[in-house]
């Protein structure tokens, strides 16, 4: 409310007069701060809003409200509709507003259980990254999915990131505005942090350390953003312009043509019809020449163990003279 008790509704987690936001060099659009709140003026980045409120809204140690709110309102129920709200129509449809309108309720009334949007995209940042990984090392790759070399079995850490990727993948389709936000600062709440965890346990058995394992964690989110965003960028594309995919292409059939048959491109020219087919599974391709990878850094670690336990001194060493004589 304003000073002088007028009910003014306030701003949306964003100080006026901020300015428009920026894009950084990953193409994640990012709020201006204000220089008085820290705040996102277009709520696009996390941990944007009053830190502490946040806090104390994700781990339950804040006040609750004793008076005025509708009753049945919980702050539950306002992050359920803020991502319903979000899923169906993006980011930009949410507002304290609009989220009330969607309760049947005031809109003051949801600002006594969150400040603004900022702080309540904080949570519903934490609700979504929480939904389950299903990075347990005892779950097994589906079957209709490409099983990774080797044949793993259920507590392999290959299981884990394949698992790992796909489930994060689902989550990113099933809530593309995640791909909007600026996730640098991210606010960590439990759920988020009994995600982490799960990944960490499951990966554990790759034997390397521990910055190499959320460098592992980070390399695998990174691809699976990358390919998650140029889905949805040509969804919103068709959008945005009204012409399908095949449309786009038709229009420019006419000049690719005549660039190939020019020789300036011969290597493109001689690619094969199948080049850029869409029944070619990019996502598969790229994962499991990550494991592939991975697998070839585990081999290296391990082998430095082995050559560590046999260097004169050691406790193999030792045996092995033992077992000599």
């Amino acid at each position: 409310m304003a000073k002088d008790g007028a009910t003014t509704e306030p701003t949306d987690g964003a100080a006026a007069g901020t300015g428009a936001g920026t894009r950084t060099g990953t193409g994640t659009r990012t709020g201006t701060a204000s220089a008085a709140t820290g705040r996102a003026a277009d709520g696009t980045a996390a941990g944007s809003g009053d830190i502490a409120r946040s806090l104390e809204l994700l781990w339950g140690t804040g006040d609750r409200p004793s008076r005025g709110p509708k009753p049945g309102l919980t702050l539950d129920r306002i992050v359920t509709a803020a991502i319903a709200v979000a899923d169906a129509e993006g980011l930009s449809a949410v507002s304290m507003r609009r989220i009330s309108t969607e309760l049947g309720t005031g809109t003051m009334s949801l600002y006594r259980y969150v400040p603004g949007k900022a702080e309540l995209l904080d949570l519903m940042l934490d609700r979504v990254l929480g939904e389950p990984l299903s990075a347990e090392p005892d779950r097994p790759v589906p079957g209709d999915r490409p099983v990774p070399a080797d044949r793993p079995v259920p507590g392999d850490w290959r299981v884990a990131i394949d698992t790992m990727a796909h489930t994060y993948l689902d989550n990113l389709r099933r809530h593309p505005w995640l791909l909007k936000i600026n996730q640098a600062r991210t606010v960590l709440g439990p759920s988020a942090l009994r995600g982490l965890e799960l990944s960490l346990t499951a990966l554990r058995s790759m034997g390397l350390r521990d910055p190499e394992l959320i460098g592992v964690i980070i390399t695998v989110n990174s691809f699976v953003e990358g390919l998650a965003r140029t889905q949805a960028d040509a969804a919103e594309a068709v959008g945005q312009t009204g012409l399908s995919d095949e449309e786009f292409w038709e229009n420019q059939r006419p000049y690719l043509e005549r660039a190939m048959l020019s020789g300036a491109y011969p290597t493109m020219a001689g690619m094969s019809e199948d080049t850029f087919s869409a029944d070619f599974d990019h996502f598969t391709f790229g994962l499991r020449r990550l494991i592939a990878g991975f697998e070839t850094l585990v081999a290296e670690r391990a082998a430095e163990g082995r050559a560590r336990t046999e260097e004169p001194g050691t406790d193999g060493a030792a045996e092995g003279t033992t077992d000599r004589t």
